[in-house]
């Protein structure tokens, strides 16, 4: 089979596409024929070589988490989903044709396999930090870099959950946040002021790691009420950084109830093919992302 692999850590020059042995079911686990995979902030962050002294990666490694599919392994001990079925999840080395997840639910039938794709690790992203931030229904919450997938499904699920949301990014995506039941501004020079203006915020979420983690603190008048999953610093200055994965069954149970009321949609912005790989991080690492980047296999 065809899979993105690097040898070494690096820029997207070390991304390339290799023949490689098809990875098996094991016990606990389905594997699909993948038809698509997210493209995550997080992917090209591993490639770099960024978290290797929190979360070691092991040369030669594969690439990508999320993925949707057709089943066509089930590993012994799985009930609920058979050979042929339609899924969407999270697992290894999703920018291949075959992946093994760990982790899946049934894609809603609204969903094409390229939308589906994007859900996953963002949806438990999103809802992981609002919990961690402890921001409930009639607060506010401020959100920093809000366009990309984190941000479209945190602005929809903490709409949906009563909260107010303040969301930056950048002057082409004010109409977009706007769609999402978000009071948007722009960030640059004198954001802060804009974001007073819009109103007192009770919590604070960094989606984009551009060095606000002072600001929001400011903002929020708490460091605990401030929560980043780009800042590796956030913690010097008494913020949370999240990087620890939740419950992602969970996680897609509520996507998919949250897709099938048409609570949740996040947008596919642009796909790429598996020898795009190297576009795909580059154009994921340059920021100002509207919903979804997605490989298509």
């Amino acid at each position: 089979m065809k899979r993105v692999s690097y040898a070494e850590f690096g820029g997207p020059d070390v991304l390339h596409l290799e023949d490689a042995e098809e990875p098996h079911a094991g016990p606990g686990h389905i594997r699909v024929a993948v038809r698509a995979a997210g493209v995550n902030p997080v992917d090209w962050r591993i490639r770099e070589g960024q978290f290797q002294e929190v979360r070691p990666v092991e040369l030669p490694a594969g690439v990508g988490q999320d993925a949707a599919g057709v089943v066509d392994q089930v590993g012994e001990h799985v009930e609920g989903v058979e050979v042929g079925d339609r899924v969407f999840g999270r697992g290894a080395s999703t920018y291949a044709e075959f992946a093994v997840l760990a982790a899946w639910a049934r894609m809603p039938e609204s969903l094409t396999f390229e939308e589906a794709a994007g859900y996953p690790s963002v949806v438990e992203t999103a809802l992981r930090i609002i919990g961690q931030a402890g921001v409930r229904s009639g607060q506010t919450l401020l959100v920093s870099g809000a366009s990309g997938g984190v941000g479209s499904a945190v602005l929809q699920i903490a709409h949906e959950r009563g909260i107010t949301v303040i969301g930056t990014a950048g002057a082409a995506n004010q109409e977009y946040l706007r769609s999402l039941g978000a009071l948007a501004t722009t960030y640059g020079e004198g954001w802060v002021e804009r974001v007073r203006r819009l109103g007192q915020v009770d919590a604070a979420l960094d989606l984009a790691g551009s060095g606000v983690i002072r600001e929001l603190v400011e903002l929020t008048g708490d460091p605990r009420r401030v929560v980043s999953i780009a800042d590796l610093g956030a913690p010097e200055l008494g913020a949370r950084y999240s990087g620890v994965t939740g419950n992602v069954p969970q996680a897609l149970a509520e996507a998919v109830r949250l897709i099938t009321r048409g609570k949740l949609h996040i947008p596919v912005e642009k796909t790429y093919s598996l020898a795009e790989a190297p576009a795909a991080h580059l154009d994921s690492r340059a920021g100002h992302t509207r919903g979804r980047r997605v490989i298509v296999v």
